[in-house]
């Protein structure tokens, strides 16, 4: 998951006009490619796999494309693309197996373009991954194994287990590496291509091949797929009086659940709030600043947008927040991401609120989510970086805890939260004046190895 930019009209004026035009230009005329199927051969070899020394006959003719294919193509861009619309025809003369999926050769091509934009994450979303997608973010029902993953690194990683889903029961972490799916390698797959493979109907099974950090050898993991619902808020007053409320995600509603949430708490008057951010991977950009403005006083910088000539653009807090007084601590982990990541960093910059955990996953790429027309998916675009108010870069760094504390293996099979338990802890001295609870022992550092299976 990521905190995605929804504003259409201002993300148009930020693009470079050049750029953009240039964008739209590729998308438009792969979104045309449909409707040709042309019919010419060129000069190339083509190798038959598997047998050394043998090649099928030279095709000799010349490089060709189709009149409607040129006239389609921006003249500026015709030599450009003469390459492209050449293996489209010779793909369509050639193949093995005819007819040739039209629709699935364009998606490829998209798929493509996003593949060779290396900073930060940029990928396509088919319309029916645009609709899984969707739910899950918004708590609508998807079926799969209920994980949200991150699809910019080199294998499909695991951000965070959904609360109470196959992947949470079948013992999935944050970082864990999908390395192979059902016995076949995933190495050099797209990460989003692995996604799609993960998903499926209810009731199927899968098998993940899992590479942990701290583990000696990759190990197989077999999940039962089910229907995902995904709660954006649970809540409740705690036996101590402290209102314990968790986001679980930044969908489409969350600001008015979470708001909700407050309110129902607040009229119970709770000594105090914590709020749980951990294994939320984020959602919406805007979602992220009406959260963080339940907490904090109106025109607060919420984050900046840092683009790559330097240019910062800042968003503010909105006033009108149910809890900006509220005494207050906020749980994260390696499972907080993006969005989570922007509203636990503006409560720690200005002291808001103690953060307790363990350090957060390092999520601050801004994508833009542009949905293509006539329900063709839709494609992000990675245009800046998110920096706190006191402008810390999240991406690849995550926020550092006021107050480590792990939360293991032991802790979770005996039915322990000991980070739970020290925001509690850490609440109740605050408001009554005490000495705060001391960190746990933090980790040594360590390299992750890059693992070749």
């Amino acid at each position: 998951m990521v905190s995605f930019y929804r504003d259409k009209a201002k993300l148009e004026a930020i693009l470079n006009k050049t750029l953009k035009n240039i964008l739209v230009v590729l998308v438009v005329t792969v979104i045309a490619l449909g409707s040709f199927a042309g019919g010419f051969a060129t000069g190339h070899l083509l190798p038959i796999s598997g047998l050394p020394g043998l090649q099928a006959p030279t095709v000799d003719a010349p490089p060709t494309t189709a009149p409607e294919q040129q006239s389609i193509t921006p003249s500026e861009l015709q030599n450009t693309f003469a390459p492209f619309w050449e293996a489209w025809n010779l793909i369509h003369e050639n193949y093995v197996e005819q007819p040739v999926d039209d629709l699935a050769l364009m998606r490829g091509a998209i798929n493509g373009m996003m593949d060779t934009l290396k900073v930060g994450r940029n990928y396509y979303y088919d319309p029916e991954a645009l609709e899984q997608s969707d739910a899950a973010l918004n708590g609508r029902d998807y079926e799969g194994i209920g994980a949200y993953v991150d699809v910019e690194k080199e294998y499909l990683t695991v951000i965070s287990p959904i609360k109470g889903s196959p992947a949470e029961k079948a013992g999935l972490r944050s970082g864990d590496q999908i390395i192979a799916i059902d016995g076949v390698d995933m190495t050099g797959v797209s990460p989003e291509d692995a996604r799609q493979k993960v998903l499926g109907p209810g009731g199927t099974e899968v098998v993940l091949t899992i590479f942990r950090k701290g583990t000696d050898a990759p190990f197989d993991v077999t999940i039962t797929r089910a229907k995902i619902v995904t709660p954006l808020v649970e809540y409740e007053l705690r036996p101590d009086g402290i209102a314990y409320i968790r986001l679980v995600t930044f969908g489409d509603t969350a600001d008015t659940e979470l708001k909700k949430a407050i309110n129902e708490m607040l009229a119970q008057n709770p000594k105090g709030l914590i709020l749980d951010l951990r294994n939320n991977g984020g959602g919406y950009l805007d979602q992220g600043i009406s959260v963080a403005s339940e907490f904090l006083p109106k025109d607060k910088i919420v984050v900046y947008e840092k683009f790559g000539d330097g240019k910062l653009t800042s968003y503010e807090s909105i006033g009108g927040g149910e809890a900006t007084d509220i005494p207050m601590v906020v749980l994260i982990n390696e499972g907080s991401a993006s969005a989570a990541e922007i509203v636990a960093g503006a409560i720690q910059d200005y002291g808001r609120a103690k953060l307790i955990g363990t350090q957060s996953y390092g999520k601050g790429s801004v994508q833009s989510f542009i949905q293509l027309q006539n329900n063709q998916g839709a494609v992000g675009i990675t245009m800046a970086l998110w920096l706190t108010p006191n402008e810390r870069s999240i991406d690849h760094v995550g926020l550092s805890p006021d107050i480590f504390v792990e939360f293991t293996d032991e802790d979770f099979a005996a039915g322990r939260d000991p980070q739970l338990e020290t925001a509690a802890q850490t609440l109740l001295a605050t408001i009554n004046g005490n000495p705060l609870p001391t960190s746990m022992p933090r980790p040594t550092p360590t390299v992750t190895p890059v693992h070749t299976p």
